[in-house]
């Protein structure tokens, strides 16, 4: 069952803990691999989530998968998850954790979808873009693929978002046609 205050609170605590010792660069670092490791591996979350397999169990495997991938700090934070019985919310903190480092560090992500893969080119000239019209210097860009809109692309940042895609037009020619604007209404 998703909890993310639960997972905020933990997140929020580690990211204090490696603010206090000076090491949040590296725990961020750990967090993102541990992300991708949950997104590669529903067999790891599934391990972490199982109520039959024993906390001393899961500690030994857990140390296992991440031996020379994650730092000491990350690596007993998750222990001290096992140990309070709150493994199973590990793939949800990891998110909020990087939420969080994203705003202690003002990182602000922007959402680009296209029909097709985009140049490394055209990603560089619209995080310029957006760095010109928004006033923000740290600017992420997450690119993904969705062949549903045709053509054209969607950008989301925050809340804004600019839909210039081709489905999007179509729709709106679709909705034209619908409501007869074409004809001219006698009554």
């Amino acid at each position: 069952m998703p909890n993310p205050r639960l997972a905020s609170r933990y997140a929020k605590a580690l990211l204090d803990l490696a603010k206090e010792k000076n090491q949040v660069a590296a725990v961020f670092a750990d967090v993102q691999w541990l992300q991708a490791v949950c997104k590669e591996s529903r067999e790891f979350v599934s391990l972490l989530r199982s109520p039959i397999i024993k906390a001393d169990k899961k500690k030994s495997i857990v140390e296992a998968i991440t031996a020379n991938h994650i730092g000491a700090m990350t690596k007993g934070f998750a222990s001290l998850l096992i140990s309070k019985n709150r493994e199973a919310i590990l793939p949800e903190i990891l998110p909020a954790f990087i939420a969080q480092y994203k705003v202690l560090n003002n990182i602000h992500t922007v959402k680009l979808t296209t029909a097709v893969p985009v140049s490394d080119a055209v990603k560089n000239n619209i995080i310029e873009q957006v760095k010109k019209a928004s006033g923000q210097q740290n600017i992420e860009l997450e690119a993904t693929v969705n062949p549903d809109i045709i053509g054209g692309f969607v950008l989301e940042m925050g809340d804004k978002m600019v839909d210039a895609s081709v489905s999007y037009d179509l729709k709106a020619i679709s909705k034209q046609f619908k409501n007869n604007d074409f004809i001219y209404k006698v009554r």
